[in-house]
């Protein structure tokens, strides 16, 4: 009996608004009723700001908390903060054309790695299972972005290859490291990995050590200001864009009146506490709110996962590699000190079939 080859669909997304959240066992049933055959499925995202809660954290929520998650996210990274991805004309990977069309998200992609959201994705295929499909970043300009996922419905996932690769990290105690920059030769490794392999379909897991501490993995933009300035001062201060909307009431209090600096200092808290308390981290920031010191830990208030999942599947020429989309890269961050400068991951991949 010839084997059933997995089943790969693209599915199309149109975004209702900037923040969306899409359950694809609802929205695309015909296309999981196609796939009944298959006792698992993999999902993936093509995009930096849009992508997979993970089954755990789904797990311990219930389907009416997501909204709420989500709103966690823009509390902390509300839109237009001052961020310096979003100052264009600093922007060198942009030409004016891209200037005129190009969205101020830097709120997104730091909400999408704060979040723990991931572009790869596995479920068991049961349609009692919800499947959601965060967007950060749906509408731009009042026109929704074009949104594109990949559902592959597999039945046996095998080990076929482990290695692992150190990747030198800088002095910093706050850094992040571009996966994909040529000079570490970390990509290249990784793409003759699973070249050597030669399997037509696979997954990719990229994971820190055990031994490894204060940092984590993420798939996302690797644009200078991003990750040098935005995410570098959310590394130090989680809270500070939050705090950036009610600066100046909170630093200049002379200057407004003392009942509307009440209000600001109330509907900050307030705020600021709904946020935390859908991050599990509990308590008044009132004293810290009135010392201007709201820095809390990032080991305490990031879910970056220690791994990240690439897929691997046939290119147009037939040959396999790792697939990714226009502004992936896997990144590794960190928020202390590496003891050796360098961070050491565990590589292995999978075929999917």
């Amino acid at each position: 009996m010839t084997p059933v080859k997995p089943l790969d669909l693209t599915l199309e997304l149109a975004p209702k608004s900037r923040f969306d959240i899409v359950d694809l066992r609802t929205q695309f049933a015909d296309e999981h009723r196609a796939l009944d055959g298959f006792s698992h499925c993999l999902y993936w995202s093509f995009h930096t700001t849009a992508g997979f809660l993970d089954r755990r954290l789904t797990a311990r929520l219930r389907p009416e908390d997501l909204p709420g998650y989500v709103d966690a996210l823009r509390t902390i990274f509300p839109e237009g903060a001052g961020y310096e991805h979003d100052q264009l004309d600093r922007r060198q990977d942009l030409d004016a054309e891209q200037r005129a069309v190009e969205p101020r998200n830097a709120d997104s992609h730091l909400a999408f790695m704060a979040g723990g959201l991931r572009t790869c994705v596995t479920h068991p295929n049961k349609p009692s299972e919800p499947v959601f499909f965060v967007d950060l970043d749906g509408v731009n300009g009042g026109r929704p972005r074009r949104r594109r996922a990949r559902l592959i419905g597999f039945r046996q996932e095998r080990v076929v290859r482990t290695t692992r690769i150190e990747v030198p990290v800088s002095g910093h105690p706050i850094d992040s490291i571009n996966l994909k920059d040529p000079r570490l030769g970390v990509h290249q490794q990784l793409c003759e990995f699973v070249r050597a392999a030669g399997i037509p379909l696979g997954r990719l897991r990229v994971g820190l050590d055990p031994t490894e501490r204060h940092s984590g993995l993420t798939v996302n933009e690797y644009e200078t200001l991003l990750m040098r300035h935005d995410l570098a001062e959310v590394l130090g201060n989680p809270l500070r864009f939050a705090a950036e909307k009610y600066r100046h009431a909170l630093a200049n209090p002379r200057a407004v009146p003392a009942k509307t600096l009440g209000y600001a200092k109330y509907d900050f808290v307030r705020v600021l506490n709904q946020g935390l308390d859908r991050f599990g981290l509990r308590g008044s920031i009132v004293e810290k709110v009135l010392a201007h010191t709201l820095a809390v830990p990032a080991a305490r208030f990031f879910r970056m996962r220690r791994s990240v999942s690439l897929l691997v599947a046939e290119n147009i020429d037939g040959t396999p590699g790792i697939v990714e989309g226009t502004y992936q890269s896997p990144i590794l961050v960190q928020w202390q000190h590496a003891p050796r400068q360098s961070r050491l991951l565990n590589i292995s991949l999978t075929e999917i079939r």
